[in-house]
């Protein structure tokens, strides 16, 4: 199996399990977060369904400078339209995926801040942190906030607490 077809299977099992869990999210109360230093659930939500960019984001560019590019934090505004985020976002990134190569997956890649490089890698590497890692690690992060507003979490890697 290939580096790109082992990346294409992985995207579409975590994008599953990332998609019942965005669907557990209340909308309605989309500004509640658990501490003042907290994102909001809701962009907490919206910030997971945009993560499978950074397939594109790597496969696409040679760098990406931080300090370039001004952000402005979104919040989906209702369940349909996250779940529409995210299904777009994850269409790119598997159309990507399948037109790109093994060996443009070991290109170089860096992430920077102006001169300062924060990372600087092959793109199979950047792709695993920047998408595959940080995906998984906000997907915990929520299904937190789903159990301190007593919202049943699904089973990610098993059957959760909540579904035995």
């Amino acid at each position: 199996m290939s580096i790109k077809e082992a990346y294409i299977a992985e995207l579409k099992n975590e994008s599953a399990l990332t998609r019942k869990i965005l669907d557990r999210v209340p909308m309605d109360n989309k500004e509640w977060r658990p501490h003042e230093k907290s994102m909001t659930i809701g962009r907490l939500a919206t910030h997971i369904a945009e993560i499978p960019f950074w397939i594109s984001r790597v496969i696409n560019s040679r760098e990406y400078d931080f300090s370039g590019a001004p952000f402005t934090p979104y919040t989906a505004s209702t369940k349909e339209e996250l779940l529409g985020i995210f299904q777009k976002k994850c269409e790119t990134a598997l159309a990507d995926l399948e037109n790109t190569s093994d060996v443009l997956l070991q290109d170089q890649w860096v992430f920077r801040k102006g001169d300062f490089i924060i990372s600087q890698s092959e793109k199979t590497a950047a792709i695993r942190k920047w998408a595959f890692s940080h995906l998984i690690h906000h997907r915990g992060q929520l299904s937190v906030y789903l159990r301190l507003l007593n919202v049943p979490v699904p089973g990610i890697y098993g059957p959760s607490a909540d579904e035995r």
